[in-house]
């Protein structure tokens, strides 16, 4: 591109003319020393200064082509009017090196030859060396330039204009591109029409206008280039061999001006040029592979346009060409490969073609494999291949392909640089894949990574971004996941509020609206399967016709089998037809329209099946069951064996046979019932919940069908061990507590089935398995490692650490809700997190116990023989099973290896049902079963009872007659127990009571008969006590620890006059009563009262006191039982917060306060009250309340109470060791004293009938 020297006009005595300086050189001509040489210059720059419209000078790069020698690239334009210039040359440094002036007219006046030229010497700065600069100069009409015959002139230009051009696409200056724009616009237009070099100039000029769109992105300068490549291809013949390049940049200058006017013309014109640009390029020549490359980015616009199968075909087909010819090595083929993948990913979404997955697949791991480590493009690579490993993972199921997707995806976000604004993309798609893994993983780590990094991708979009309302859907869709795992309902909402947000900012013609919509609709449709709300079901279906009114036909499926779901599921509410009629037609046509190789299908053709069973359920139209069987049938065919959903598809295929069992009696279809249950419930995949299902459904079709199956303990082996999973420590207790509302019968139907095989060994591990589930958990974190730290002292350290922390996580997490900040509930995600992580460790931790010998079970459940070890040598423990089939007893005494069976015919669970209801509403007439109370009546919640009517017992005298006469005397007759003879030095037996279901509500301790000429009553024969389950005992009796000296005593505290509540003031006497009796007796003894204490100072006594007697308000909290707590002047003490605290000297809590043994209905058997809640705390023993008591009759039994306790001191007993064990027989000293003074009336029984005692 550099020239000869070229010739000047000849005429230049008119001085008319402009000159240009060609063929600028400057040398080292010279050196003064040996150390100066050409290699310690580096010039760079030439600048010309005294040119008019440049008074700051003009810049021009040197090129050093050989050694001492530097080219000037381009000419120097030297107007009318210019007589003389200064020229600067610069070194790298920036530094002057040289200098000199040229004198213009000279150049004018002087004659010179063809080949002659100018040189001048520089001034040098430092005054070491020489430099010379040598010219030529050529004389330019200035009249018409564009008009100049001289064709070198126009070769010279456009010569200039491309050094400006090459020198840009060094620097990337802008003024740079603009001079070569303005020198070749000056070349094309110097370049006479019919030219032969015309069209190669414009090619390069609309190329330099491509260049700076590119740079600034001006519509006016892809709009030139266009024009003027589009001028070069009309001027360029078919011969021509340069017409195939000058078409690809016709193409693809068109191509960009689609990409940003989406003008659906430029795209197609695009595509004409690119296809004719292809077909003239001979095969093997290195160009044609990028023009096949922009041919398929072409093609693959459009299809992101029109959505036409044909497009993204042709992209596919050009990409692969391209990759084809594309030699191995070449810098591009990653970039060819990576085009290659993701025209593969639009055809698989609209083919669904197995074998279209695997090449993008493929070509995106091709990709992946050729870019260096740090080069730039290397995360956007290992993205895609992530999302075309899901995609196939999605198709496949493959768990390979969802881990390696993942690992992926992760490694792309490492290796986004900081301050990249496409870290919320990766976050999401990141998020994305850990719920397409939990979808068949049915894993709580993966749901929960899913939602952390989808809340970190919604945090880091902008506002306003159109990527925002899909980042919202997938994390609504989250939370909807793991709502269905796990019951939570803050999920649900917090799913509904995303996905309403989310529709509320997707534009109306966005093609992701279909998409959201039906999203939104199903989070409606799973909370209303757990709420029963008919909004939510009217919602659901009103979003998911809007979604199947907008969604295009290649997502049309999912849309309309939701849709058919929502329908079946309104039709289960208001039982009209055309709902279940219409939702058959929905899922009909969504199975249609479902490839049969497609991984979908199975679920919809389960939702098909169970549509028309809920038809065939209200019409008994016995061809919608058939339809239903087969259809199930086939679900199950095409459903992998180790995926989630078989569970569910074989649980509703059992459903469906037992309903057509019901009408044909056919025993095939019985058994198939059976099977398809059992397998569901012994999958080692799926929803646990779903399995609990099916495992309660075989148990009970083998109950009712088969009732001396042995594969009766089997099923219920499976479903207690379930029970267990649904309910695991990765929840908060409140979680667990949630869980176990619909569950607490099945232990109690378990040990019915056992009795009726005359198992009661059976009967009692589970009871013990499947009861009090929580408190057995918080056991199992504090068990003792003295043995396992023999064996193994780190591991005994560690899961000690585990379980503390796991204690922790369990009972103080908050619940997030919708109006929390995002930070908020970011924070309380990461605590689940932790939480789940801390549950994982403490399973792997219990499976390397459980491989040392001697440890194969431990904290595994216990069977009854290893149940039976520890047992009081005082008297039995009495467990009692009610079920609506049977009710039975057995009684575990010390001595015994197995329990002793007491069945008991004349009671049932309807009537401990009724007994639940009559005493209920006595309590509830005479307000004991809320804490305020009227001004007349001062007490911890009583009032007067009346009394009962004459001529028959009243209700709470034939609430207790009924369980003396059908429980507690068949129970003492076949323990051989004889009534009390009053004799001096008479020790009663004592019996701990564990009562199930409903019974657990009612007074077995004060069961009798209290009016007529033979009244008797518990009280004559026996000491009773209660106990959550036999294990609270055992575990007692086989840790006989003794009380440290220095911790033995008694802390006690009165706050009458806690806020919010009625005073009680007797309890202010109560303590100080018992304050001064134990002052006198010489024990250890602490009272504070009212304002002197704070909840720290009560807890840090706790601590200090082996026994506390709390006189106060007390406030249980169904909903969260860790936050029942004790009301005090300064604050309240949950039982959370006592629970972390380390009682090492606990012993007696004495509970002088309302309704702390009271109980939660639903969780009948899960000991919800504050009495267990001591017990698991550490106490020993606990006095509590099973309602409100009265003031009075609180103050005279705790002081009867220790009255009893400081006469029965042990005569070798240290002057200040407080001794409780002696408290069952206090307590029963202390109401029967209470009883003895008042009548046999209703108000008299409701007073001393409340105090109960629990423990050991």
């Amino acid at each position: 591109m550099g020239q000869q020297n070229s010739s000047l006009v000849t005429d230049n005595s008119s001085g008319k003319n402009c000159l240009q300086m060609t063929d600028i050189n400057v040398e080292l001509t010279d050196s003064i020393n040996d150390h100066k040489t050409s290699l310690d210059l580096n010039l760079t720059e030439l600048w010309v200064f005294g040119i008019s419209g440049s008074a700051e000078g003009k810049r021009f790069p040197l090129l050093n082509n050989l050694p001492g020698r530097w080219k000037m690239k381009g000419y120097v334009e030297l107007p009318l009017g210019v007589d003389g210039i200064d020229c600067v040359v610069k070194c790298d440094e920036g530094e002057d090196v040289g200098f000199v002036h040229l004198d213009v007219s000279e150049m004018r006046s002087s004659k010179i030859q063809h080949q002659s030229g100018f040189s001048q010497k520089m001034e040098i700065s430092d005054g070491e060396g020489q430099l010379t600069i040598s010219y030529g100069v050529v004389e330019i009409p200035s009249e018409d330039i564009s008009a100049a015959s001289d064709p070198q002139v126009a070769a010279n230009l456009f010569n200039h204009g491309i050094d400006w051009m090459l020198r840009f696409q060094r620097t990337g200056e802008l003024s740079d591109i603009t001079e070569a724009i303005s020198v070749l616009q000056k070349a094309v237009d110097t370049t006479p029409v019919g030219h032969v070099s015309l069209p190669s100039r414009l090619t390069n000029l609309g190329n330099s206008f491509m260049y700076r769109f590119q740079r600034t992105g001006d519509l006016v300068d892809v709009a030139q280039a266009t024009s003027i490549l589009q001028k070069a291809v009309e001027l360029t013949t078919e011969e021509d061999a340069k017409l195939p390049g000058r078409l690809a940049n016709l193409g693809s200058s068109l191509l960009c001006r689609f990409q940003r006017t989406s003008d659906p013309s430029d795209n197609a014109d695009a595509i004409a040029a690119l296809q004719k640009s292809v077909e003239l390029t001979p095969e093997g020549a290195s160009n044609l592979p990028g023009r096949l490359a922009n041919l398929g980015n072409a093609f693959l616009f459009r299809f992101r346009q029109t959505a036409q199968l044909s497009d993204v075909s042709e992209a596919a087909s050009a990409f692969q060409k391209a990759v084809t010819t594309t030699p191995t090595g070449h810098a591009d083929l990653p970039t060819l490969l990576r085009n290659l993948g993701v025209s593969l990913d639009s055809c698989f979404k609209q083919t669904g073609e197995l074998s279209v997955i695997n090449n993008a697949v493929s070509a995106h791991g091709r990709a992946v494999e050729l870019t260096p480590q740090g080069h730039a493009d290397l995360p956007n690579r290992l993205s895609n291949l992530g999302a075309s490993l899901n995609r196939r993972f999605e198709r496949t199921g493959d768990p390979a392909d969802a881990d390696e997707a993942i690992s992926v995806v992760q490694r792309a976000i490492e290796l986004t640089p900081p301050g990249q604004n496409t870290p919320h993309t990766r976050l999401g798609s990141l998020g994305l894949l850990f719920m397409h893994r939990f979808d068949r993983s049915s894993d709580l780590s993966d749901i929960g990574k899913a939602i952390f990094y989808g809340q970190r991708a919604t945090e880091l979009t902008p506002q306003g971004h159109p990527g925002l309302p899909i980042q919202l859907s997938n994390l609504g869709n989250s939370f909807n996941a793991r709502f269905e795992r796990t019951g939570e309902l803050s999920d649900a909402a917090e799913a509904t509020s995303l996905l309403e947000r989310a529709v509320e900012i997707t534009p109306q013609d966005s093609s992701d609206l279909s998409s959201i919509l039906n999203n939104l609709g199903n989070s409606f449709t799973l909370r209303f399967k757990r709420t029963g709300e008919l909004s939510d079901i009217d919602e659901a279906i009103s979003a998911q016709r809007r979604a199947v009114e907008l969604t295009r036909d290649d997502d049309l499926p999912i849309q309309l089998c939701n849709l058919g779901l929502s329908l079946t599921l309104r039709f289960m509410q208001n039982d009209e037809v055309l709902n279940i009629t219409e939702a058959i037609e929905k899922q009909q046509r969504a199975v249609e329209l479902t490839p049969q190789d497609h991984p979908q299908l199975p679920v919809r053709l389960s939702n098909l099946g169970i549509s028309l069973l809920r038809r065939f359920e209200a019409i008994g139209e016995l061809s919608d069951v058939e339809e239903a069987i087969t259809t199930l049938q086939k679900a199950v065919e095409l459903t992998p064996r180790d995926h989630a959903n078989l569970v569910h598809m074989l649980y509703n295929l059992g459903n469906v046979l037992t309903s057509r069992y019901g009408s044909s009696r056919n025993s095939g279809d019985l058994e198939k019932s059976i099977s398809c249950h059992k397998k569901a419930a012994i999958s080692t995949s799926g929803s646990p919940q779903i399995k609990l299902s099916a495992a309660q459904r075989w148990a009970d079709l083998l109950i009712q069908h088969h009732p001396q199956s042995p594969e009766i303990v089997l099923s219920f082996n499976t479903v207690l061990s379930l029970v267990s999973l649904i309910a695991g420590l990765e929840r908060t207790v409140r979680g667990r507590y949630t869980q176990l509302q619909n569950t607490s019968c099945l232990a109690l139907k378990a040990a019915a089935a056992a009795y009726a095989l005359d198992r009661a060994d059976k009967a009692l591990e589970w009871l013990e398995q499947g009861r009090c589930l929580v408190w057995s958990q918080l056991n199992n974190l504090r068990s003792p490692l003295d043995d396992l730290r023999v064996h193994n002292k780190s591991l005994a350290q560690r899961i000690e650490d585990v379980s503390r922390r796991l204690e922790n996580a369990g009972s103080s997490r908050a619940s997030s809700h919708t109006s929390m900040s995002l930070a908020e509930k970011r924070s309380l995600e990461d605590e689940a997190r932790v939480h789940l992580d801390l549950a994982r460790q403490w399973d792997e931790l219990l499976s390397a116990t459980r491989v040392i010998p001697g440890f194969e079970s431990f904290l595994m459940p216990q069977p009854c023989s290893v149940i039976m070890q520890h047992l009081p040598e005082s008297g039995p423990i009495v467990v009692i099973n009610i079920d609506k089939r049977r009710c039975d007893a057995i009684a575990l005494l010390a001595g015994l290896d197995e329990p002793l069976h007491i069945p008991l015919p004349n009671f049932s669970i309807e009537k401990a049902s009724k007994y639940r209801t009559d005493l209920s509403s006595q309590l509830q007439s005479h307000q004991l079963r809320v804490r305020e109370v009227d001004e007349e009546f001062l007490g911890r919640g009583v009032r007067p009872a009346p009394v009962g009517r004459r001529g028959g017992d009243p209700p709470v005298h034939q609430v207790l007659r009924g369980l003396w006469e059908e429980v507690v005397k068949p129970i003492l007759n076949a323990l051989g127990f004889s009534k009390a003879t009053e004799a001096p030095g008479e020790i009663l037996p004592r019996i701990w009571w564990c009562p199930t279901g409903p019974l657990s509500f009612l007074p077995l301790h004060a069961a009798g008969v209290y009016r007529g000429p033979n009244p008797e009553s518990a009280l004559d024969y026996i000491v009773s006590s209660y106990t959550p389950t036999v294990t609270a005992i055992t575990s007692r009796v086989k840790d006989r620890r003794s009380i440290d000296t220095e911790g033995a005593g008694l802390f006690l505290t009165s706050q009458p006059n806690a806020a919010g509540v009625s005073a009680i003031p007797a309890t202010t006497r109560e303590v100080q009563s018992i304050f001064k009796r134990a002052k006198e007796s010489g024990f250890r003894v602490l009272k504070l009262e009212g304002d002197e204490m704070s909840v720290k100072d009560c807890l840090e006594y706790m601590i200090d006191f082996s026994s506390i007697h709390l006189a106060c308000h007390g406030s249980q909290n169904a909903a969260e039982p860790l936050q029942s707590r004790f009301l005090f002047h300064q604050g309240s003490l949950d039982l959370a917060t006592i629970l972390q605290a380390n009682l090492r000297n606990a012993d007696l809590a004495f509970l002088s306060a309302c309704q702390t043994s009271a109980g939660e209905e639903k969780l009948s058997d899960e000991a919800v009250h504050l009495a267990a809640g001591m017990l698991a705390a550490g106490y020993r023993r606990v006095v509590a309340s099973m309602w409100a008591i009265g003031d009075q009759a609180a103050q005279e039994v705790a002081t009867e109470f220790y009255d009893y306790i400081f006469a029965k001191r042990k005569p070798d007993a240290s002057d200040t060791v407080f001794d409780a064990s002696l408290s069952a027989y206090a307590l029963h000293y202390a109401t029967d004293q209470l009883r003895r003074r008042l009548d046999d009336s209703e108000r008299s029984l409701l007073s001393w009938v409340p105090f109960v005692h629990f423990g050991y």
